[in-house]
């Protein structure tokens, strides 16, 4: 399989490390310093497109892979307010596209057990629930896009909960609220640490993943490259685990 790296930092080299040992070949690489290679011509070689930038750039660069026919999995958080204006255009360009906040298998496995944990909890009101999420100070967006789906997991699963409120200088949410408290700390050299905890008076329950790398996001994105590469449409970390 033909890859293309539209971000070539320490995720894009990640990804590249495991692809090349899959036997892949990587025919682009595209950063800060050669973004006048990131044209059609360029990702036409590809069989796919692993995009991991900014925010900022990310909705640009998955619309010129629709344009170029080119399937592409997202990887960029920061910008998923305007999903559905992505979604509607992968649709009308006949376009395929994965994105997800978080690739690892082991968080998207957390993202099920939150769910059914959620479901489980909501008989229960004496307990409250908050998240904390732990990354490294180069990580821009707070709170993780990963944490905001563990929220809106437990919201989707709850009839107290509704929303989710970013805490600053440790602050939380009262007993009862109908906000999910989300605690966002930035600490070197923190791969990645996601706490989803229920709490009552008598005892505490949690559910956490800790990432002690970026092999395990790396891992799951060529997993869903690999998976969408020859497919068209819309599709999810859920089809790609069959869950």
């Amino acid at each position: 399989m033909n890859i293309a790296l539209v971000g070539y930092g320490k995720m894009g080299k990640a990804i590249e490390e495991i692809a090349v040992q899959k036997g892949h070949n990587i025919v682009l690489r595209v950063n800060d310093e050669n973004l006048e290679d990131l044209t059609k011509t360029n990702l036409l070689l590809a069989d796919v497109a692993i995009e991991f930038t900014m925010p900022e750039s990310a909705i640009e660069n998955i619309l010129l892979c629709f344009s170029s026919g080119v399937p592409v999995v997202c990887g960029t958080t920061g910008w998923l307010d305007k999903l559905s204006l992505v979604e509607e255009q992968c649709q009308k360009m006949n376009g395929t596209f994965l994105t997800t906040t978080n690739f690892s298998i082991g968080v998207n496995i957390l993202f099920e057990v939150n769910r059914k944990l959620a479901i489980l909890m909501d008989l229960h009101k004496e307990y409250s629930v908050e998240i904390e999420e732990t990354h490294h100070t180069q990580k821009k967006d707070a709170p993780s896009g990963t944490a905001i789906t563990l929220a809106k997991g437990i919201i989707e699963n709850s009839s107290s909960k509704n929303k989710w409120v970013l805490q600053e200088n440790g602050n939380k949410s009262g007993e009862g609220s109908n906000e999910i408290p989300i605690n966002s700390k930035r600490i070197d050299p923190a791969a990645g640490t996601h706490l989803v905890k229920y709490s009552s008076d008598v005892d505490d329950i949690e559910i956490i993943h800790i990432a002690h790398n970026r092999k395990g996001f790396a891992a799951g994105a060529l997993l869903a490259a690999e998976f969408i590469h020859d497919k068209e449409g819309i599709f999810t970390m859920k089809d790609v685990l069959q869950f």
